[in-house]
């Protein structure tokens, strides 16, 4: 999918020969589209914070002084916003239409990343170096623009993002003769125009990151219509381990069932203080699928909601007092919140009730007004990857709620939920309403609606922001995210499917540097067992029959590689594995014994080194994934080659997993160190590797080689190296048991300073390993005012020391 640049010249900010967007006279003729042919975008400046305002005369847009736009037609209008950004609109001669593809130029010999929708419902990365490597349906470019080849040319990137312009939604694409073109839609053909004029913003920096956040705050104000991720209510279960229960169950989810789970995670001493019901739980009724027949693959997709209640398996019926259902949901959820310390009870449904929407004229839903439709999609989602659920639903129709009763749906269907103890919802199936707007309004128009009337659902009944998004990732969704705070970033995780493990893990990074910034991305649950093999042994010994049962373990062969993922994701962390089957060494490495996870500040982004290059198909590159957390920095280290292809991909990788790859890791790769550094930073960092228990100590800018098969990785924890008493050189590492170590440090200060004594305290959470780079072998150690002992290893000047297990949180006083 990321198609490796062959010869790549590099796009220089001050010559015309390396322009990677082309004069309309240097273009290749059109092939009679009936599209009016645009001009060329170019938007290169010195940098985002000077004073550089796009300025567009005598068909040339200029950006501090330099050329950006020439030959631009009278079709094209750019809208200048800030000292670095600008709207780019285009109008047509044509009539007025609900669809528009309009050309913006050419782009060729120049690094560039796209994540673009290869589904309806999903994004994923793709790299190139020209025009044509630009897919249908692209959400986010990003343009790497250079000084010179050198290697250490100064590099500066230019971003191009299609929004939404009043009731169109945009996208980018590119086509076979290297030419950019944004398409604008209705999904509705009543809802027509000629222009848009603000359909892709395009700004420019020096920074990735932070050209990115710029773009998205400034898009925040100008929009009106999401909000930031950082000013957004973080639903409390973000913090805790969780179990879901698809992948144990599928729709077969049942209520002893999920008792199990729960016990067997709290017996391993990994307790699940999250859970999400998945599938499985709603009254549904599906006229597709008949007993004694055949099952036909997707039948599943044509099941509607009978009402808002629960099923018979979680509500037992008056003329059946002999039925193990229990009461009623509230009587279940209830009792497993109190037998197991649950703190949070989500659940999951649609986005229009179930997969095939309502029941038409049913008795627990008629008074919602819904209807039959039959999904259309774009041109876009054609021309990428077809999807079974969706082919069914064209199939089938969904039962559409009356978009003038989609609050009082949401608002009665949730207002239950609470009433039966439930704490929160996963709501899928986002992206459909694109599919069904014709005749209402239009794509824009009504995703607007039924968002706007979920968040007010959930900000009504629900306590703590309490919902998941999932199967949302166009643009319609993201732009209209005022509240929800969580959103899948990929496709669904396939335990089974050893093709799409490393793609899963690439995907979510890729992802989150656009969806990260409006939303927590969410990882998805995974699985660390592939199954239980058990062997009965019958033995006959003097008339005594004998049965030993031996239990043969079978770890999931990505089980370390999703778990690694998630502990520098910055993400929620629950496994979906079946009861009775887990790997709790890997799960401690994950979940603190009183249930809670060391989860990272920020969601985890690919290195700056990584941004252009294919981790998963080029054969050569690894993937490095780096967060912070309070007081250090973490990063993740993935090589993703050789396992499986990207989706919609001219070429299929052929990869071997014994094949060893080679990356260069700096402290330098983690962006905004400074948060952590401090004005006592001495410049070094102490490294520690999970895999190794190793320590050592780096300059920043200074480079190691980290040497990985396929399906293997690492991770390390980078803490800044401070002067304490102007002798002690000290920096925490954290509990060196668990994968982000340093997530358990919360702060770290000097309380006694003297000529001949200093004390260093660390304060932080959870029972294990402590660890810390000293300098100096300390006099004593000791936690929450009790003396430890402690060991030092003058080779790395590792201080390690013991946390008793059931301790919530500490102060572990180190003494010199």
């Amino acid at each position: 999918m990321f198609s490796p640049p062959t010869t790549t010249r590099f796009l220089q900010l001050n010559s015309p020969f390396y322009s990677f967007l082309l004069p309309s006279y240097q273009r290749v003729p059109l092939h009679g589209d009936g599209v009016r042919r645009l001009g060329q975008l170019q938007t290169c400046r010195q940098s985002m914070f000077l004073n550089a305002k796009p300025v567009l005369k005598d068909g040339t847009l200029s950006i501090n002084g330099k050329e950006a736009l020439t030959g631009v037609p009278d079709n094209v209008v750019v809208t200048p916003l800030t000292d670095s950004s600008a709207f780019v609109g285009a109008t047509s001669t044509e009539d007025a239409t609900s669809r528009h593809v309009f050309k913006l130029g050419v782009i060729q010999d120049v690094r560039l990343l796209c994540l673009f929708r290869f589904k309806i419902w999903w994004m994923i990365p793709r790299v190139g170096n020209s025009g044509s490597d630009i897919p249908i349906e692209t959400q986010m470019l990003l343009l790497e623009a250079r000084e010179g080849p050198e290697v250490d040319a100064k590099t500066s990137y230019i971003i191009f993002l299609p929004v939404l312009d009043g009731e169109f939604r945009s996208s980018l694409q590119g086509n076979s003769s290297n030419e950019l073109q944004f398409c604008v839609e209705s999904g509705d053909p009543a809802i027509v125009t000629s222009e848009s004029l603000k359909a892709v913003f395009v700004n420019y920096g020096n920074h990735p990151f932070d050209v990115i956040k710029e773009s998205m705050k400034i898009l925040e104000q100008q929009l009106g219509t999401f909000a930031l991720r950082e000013t957004k209510q973080m639903p409390g279960m973000l913090d805790w381990f969780g179990w879901c229960t698809w992948d144990a169950f599928y729709t077969e989810v049942n209520p002893q069932g999920i008792k199990d789970g729960l016990k067997s995670l709290s017996q391993g001493g990994t307790p699940a203080r999250f859970l999400i019901i998945d599938d499985g739980w709603q009254d549904t009724t599906n006229e597709f699928q008949k007993e004694g027949e055949p099952f036909v693959e997707g039948s599943q997709y044509g099941g509607r909601l009978a009402s808002i209640e629960e099923n018979n398996k979680f509500r037992r019926a008056a003329n059946e007092p002999q039925s193990e259902a229990p009461s009623s949901l509230k009587d279940f959820v209830t009792d497993i919140k109190r037998n197991f310390g649950l703190k949070y009870v989500y659940v999951w449904h649609a986005l229009l009730g179930y997969w095939g929407g309502l029941l038409p004229n049913a008795l627990g839903t008629k008074k919602y007004n819904s209807k039959l439709r039959y999904p259309i999609h774009s041109p876009g989602n054609l021309a990428n990857m077809r999807d079974l659920s969706m082919d069914a639903m064209e199939k089938y129709g969904i039962g559409t709620i009356d978009p003038a009763m989609i609050s009082q749906f949401y608002d009665d269907l949730h207002k239950y939920l609470v009433s039966q103890d439930v704490d929160g919802v996963k709501v899928d199936v986002q992206n459909i309403l694109e599919t069904i707007s014709s005749g209402l309004g239009g794509r824009v128009s009504l995703t607007r609606r039924f968002q706007q009337a979920l968040e007010k659902s959930i900000a009504a009944n629900f306590q703590d922001n309490s919902i998941i998004c999932c199967m949302g990732q166009s643009t319609d969704s993201i732009y209209h995210s005022k509240r929800s705070a969580i959103t899948r970033a990929s496709d669904d995780y396939y335990p089974s499917n050893p093709t799409t493990q490393t793609l899963h893990i690439a995907a979510v990074a890729f992802n989150s540097i656009f969806l990260g910034e409006v939303v927590v991305p969410d990882w998805d649950m995974f699985y660390v067992w592939h199954g239980l093999l058990t062997i009965l042994i019958h033995c006959f010994i003097i008339q005594f029959l004998m049965t030993l049962f031996v239990n043969c373990q079978s770890y999931h062969e990505a089980a370390e590689f999703h778990a690694v993922a998630r502990a520098v994701g910055g993400c929620g962390v629950y496994v979906s594995d079946k009861p009775g089957q887990h790997d709790f060494k890997l799960l401690k490495r994950l979940v603190l014994p009183d249930g809670s996870v060391l989860r990272a500040k920020y969601p985890g982004r690919p290195t700056r080194d990584c941004l252009f290059n294919d981790p998963v198909m080029d054969g050569k590159s690894i993937l490095k994934i780096w967060n912070l957390n309070n007081c250090t920095g973490v990063l993740g280290v993935f090589n993703c080659q050789g396992a499986g292809s990207w989706p919609c991909s001219k070429n299929n990788a052929q990869g071997d997993l014994s094949t060893e790859l080679s990356v260069q890791v700096s402290p330098a790769d983690i962006e905004y160190f400074e948060e952590v550094s401090g004005q006592l930073w001495t410049g070094d960092c102490a490294l520690f590797a999970s895999s190794t228990g190793s320590l050592v100590r780096l300059p920043k800018e200074e480079k190691f080689d980290v040497t990985l098969k396929g399906l293997q990785c690492d991770v390390f924890t980078v803490s800044p190296i401070k002067v304490y008493n102007q002798k002690i050189q000290f920096a925490p590492i954290g509990l060196i048991n668990m994968y982000n170590s340093g997530g358990a440090i919360e702060a770290v200060d000097l309380v006694s300073d003297s000529s001949s004594s200093c004390e260093i305290h660390v304060k932080g959470r959870g029972g294990g390993n402590f660890g810390a780079y000293s300098s100096t072998k300390p006099k004593s150690c000791s936690v929450n005012s009790k003396l430890e002992g402690f060991d030092f290893r003058d080779e790395d000047n590792l201080l390690t020391l013991k946390v008793p297990d059931r301790t919530s949180s500490w102060d572990i006083v180190i003494c010199y």
